[in-house]
């Protein structure tokens, strides 16, 4: 029953109407949340037809804009949104062009691809959003039935559990990133290293500014992601050729047979369950979903020979795990507080922006917030839906815009947007210099997302560690004097060994090489 109740509390706060100043018109009442909620899905889906931008950078250079909207519950659905939205835009692209619009996007292209040149693509695309509603809208009752049980536990947590908590966290990034381990743990290191840039708040000493005044008050978290993030891919995409194999055969009918149903109907729940799961991991165990959604369908398949050359199987599980996923990584973000990967970093970034305290605190401060975000994921399932299928021939006419048209206008919006944060000109001049140290990042084979999170969770550990440290006098064995904090070191210790010993490191690098 108290579900029910929280999720009437969510959808009235999603249907709220709100009256709106609209210039030359006066006065006009707006659901704003449900617009934002459908502003999200709509860029969410461009951008995920899109390939080479991404949800990370295109939430970054929207975090200018919802400091602007003034409305935390809105601003935080249309980040939401753009995030779920570019799962289904990404298929899209995997389907029609065999170019993964996202990272989970590219077990799509094996299958989906083919079919698209069997004559099959609209099939594909509509067991793909049939599936990614499915997917979408028994993880958003996975997000309401832990959420309570998972912050009454969260509650438990005292300064020296929360700091264990993050390393297990950053432990989990650096076993599920990709490539090396040393470079994974590098990055994490080089982020908690910038989160320390700026005055301490207990002594009021400067640290690491080298008498900069810019720096004194640290780095800024939209600069930092969007230089490394939004203008460092801008560059990247730059170099690469264009080669886009649009398929020329008629998209057919978007309604799957019968017999497509019943061959996707257990794929699509088993890749449900399996995203659902994995993406509830910290260190973005969204993006193995997918994966292994894949993996097992081929394994228990009559016939495996199928996978590869069309197998609708093989389309109906993965994109199933790939929402399921997006939507569970959610979960420790809204309970804990903690983001499992690069973009739920960029989230605690817009809440905190927006003055919000990421914790489990946030559904007893915030109800209306915490149950609003929940119920406007089934309502932009739903959106998804209606969004995705009638349009498939816009996003097909997209798909043919180059890419040297798109960057230009990019990189002058996000300038603009990073310059109206602070109205400070080091700002744009900080974000370029980030986008150079990104870029060159990319280029030496490392992976930024780790960075990205140690940078978020950088100011907590340390914040979380001198607590622990005051409250035993300085003991560190109150690490592991607590049972919850020490029970996660040893998590995170063993998940640590296991990442460097030969064989997982090579079965780890095949998921994402296949």
């Amino acid at each position: 029953m108290d579900m029910l109740a929280n999720l009437a509390l969510g959808f009235s706060t999603i249907l709220n109407i709100v009256p709106v100043e609209l210039p030359g018109i006066g006065t006009v009442p707006l659901p704003m949340n449900i617009i934002l909620c459908f502003i999200g899905c709509l860029v969410g889906t461009l951008i995920g037809v899109l390939p080479g931008v991404g949800p990370i950078a295109t939430i970054t250079m929207l975090l200018p804009i919802t400091f602007q909207l003034g409305n935390p519950t809105g601003a935080l659905v249309m980040l939401a949104g753009i995030y779920y939205g570019a799962q289904y835009g990404g298929s899209t692209t995997a389907i029609l062009v065999n170019i993964p619009g996202e990272a989970t996007s590219v077990v799509t292209t094996l299958d989906g691809h083919e079919m698209a040149k069997q004559g099959r693509a609209g099939v594909a695309l509509g067991i793909s959003a049939i599936g990614s509603f499915f997917a979408g809208c028994v993880a958003t009752i996975v997000i309401a039935a832990l959420a309570a049980p998972l912050t009454r536990v969260a509650l438990l947590f005292g300064p020296a559990e929360y700091f264990s908590l993050m390393v297990m966290g950053l432990i989990f990034a650096v076993v599920l990133a990709r490539g090396s381990v040393a470079k994974a743990v590098i990055m994490i290191l080089v982020g908690l290293l910038l989160s320390t840039i700026g005055t301490d708040l207990e002594t009021g000493q400067e640290r690491m500014t080298f008498g900069f005044g810019p720096l004194s008050d640290g780095v800024d978290f939209a600069v930092l992601a969007m230089g490394v993030f939004g203008f460092a891919e801008v560059l990247r995409n730059l170099e690469v050729s264009e080669s886009r194999d649009v398929v020329n055969k008629p998209i057919g009918r978007l309604l799957p047979s019968m017999a497509d149903l019943k061959a996707s109907a257990a794929p699509i729940l088993r890749g449900t369950g399996l995203g659902a799961l994995l993406g509830i991991l910290p260190g973005n165990g969204a993006v193995l979903g997918p994966f292994a959604s894949y993996t097992l369908e081929k394994k228990i398949a009559k016939d495996p020979r199928r996978f590869g050359r069309g197998a609708i199987e093989g389309v109906a599980g993965p994109e199933s795990a790939n929402n399921a996923g997006a939507q569970t990584s959610f979960i420790p973000l809204l309970t804990l507080g903690i983001p499992p990967n690069a973009v739920m970093a960029l989230m605690v970034g817009a809440m905190t922006i927006q003055g919000i305290i990421p914790g489990p605190q946030v559904m007893t401060r915030n109800p209306d917030l915490f149950w609003g975000m929940i119920a406007s994921m089934w309502i932009g399932n739903l959106m998804l839906l209606i969004i995705n299928l009638p349009l498939i021939g816009l996003w097909v006419k997209l798909l043919k815009v180059p890419y040297r048209l798109m960057f230009p206008a990019i990189l002058v919006f996000s300038c603009i947007g990073i310059y109206s944060v602070n109205n400070s000109p080091a700002d744009v001049v900080f974000t370029a210099a980030f986008a150079l140290f990104g870029y060159s990042l990319i280029k030496l084979g490392f992976e930024p997302a780790p960075m990205l999170l140690g940078f978020v969770l950088g100011k907590l550990m340390e914040e979380n560690l001198r607590r622990a440290l005051i409250i035993s006098r300085g003991d560190m064995l109150t690490f592991m004097e607590k049972p919850i904090s020490a029970t996660l070191l040893v998590i995170a210790a063993v998940m640590l060994g296991l990442a460097l010993l030969p064989s997982v490191r090579k079965s780890r690098d095949e998921v994402f090489t296949e």
